[in-house]
């Protein structure tokens, strides 16, 4: 399977959410991550990111308090989060 193919595949199969910021102007992507319920606890979204497993606008994160702003895209798991 080529490359291309698989990246198609992958987005495909991906469930889109918005998260709403309302009147903050940011959220910090451990914070997103357990208010989603994508991680269980504030520790376990610390080692999702440090181990390598989310990805802020198409590209590998692993600060955890990295400032995510309107129109951010991160992409857990098949989770994808656009930020509004």
């Amino acid at each position: 399977m080529k490359n291309g193919a698989l990246v198609i595949y992958l987005k495909a199969n991906l469930t889109n959410m918005e998260f709403e910021l309302g009147t903050h102007e940011f959220i910090e992507l451990n914070k997103l991550l357990k208010l989603l319920g994508l991680a269980e606890s504030g520790g376990e979204a610390n080692n999702l990111i440090t181990d390598g497993l989310v990805r802020v606008n198409g590209e590998k994160e692993l600060r955890k308090r990295k400032k995510l702003f309107t129109g951010d895209e991160v992409v857990f798991s098949n989770q994808q989060v656009k930020i509004v």
